[in-house]
């Protein structure tokens, strides 16, 4: 009997520390990418709050690049999350807001400055309160 629980325990062992098939890597590695995606568009809609909170006249590319910045840092899956919300809201807000193409090129250059890993506080601007 003590025989064959060695053989169990070591069995264990063996598996526990063997690599995993390609394809579980492939899931844990898909299942890592998603929650990267959702903490990165978590870490953008924290930004965007901040913006809308701070009601600060010229900050809004210092938000944009900060919620790049902390989206990108999570790995792929965030940056790409960072991506697809920021070409989005930049499509939408082109067509809608009338601010004009000098200004969506301005945030998209933040926006890619911060998923790049660029310090987001080249674009804040004097007088933000230290709380952002």
């Amino acid at each position: 009997m003590r025989l064959w629980i060695c053989i169990a325990l070591l069995s264990m062992a063996l598996c526990a520390s063997a690599d995993r098939p390609a394809f579980l890597q492939g899931i844990a590695r898909a299942g890592q990418f998603v929650r990267d995606a959702v903490g990165g568009a978590r870490d953008m809609y924290r930004a965007y709050s901040d913006m809308r909170e701070a009601n600060y006249r010229g900050a809004d590319k210092y938000f944009h690049a900060r919620g790049n910045y902390d989206a990108a840092r999570r790995g792929p899956g965030g940056a790409w999350a960072a991506k697809v919300i920021s070409d989005a809201r930049e499509g939408w807000q082109s067509s809608v807001s009338g601010r004009g193409a000098e200004d969506t090129r301005a945030d998209q250059e933040a926006n890619a400055w911060g998923r790049r890993g660029g310090d987001p506080n080249r674009y804040r601007p004097k007088g933000l309160p230290s709380k952002y």
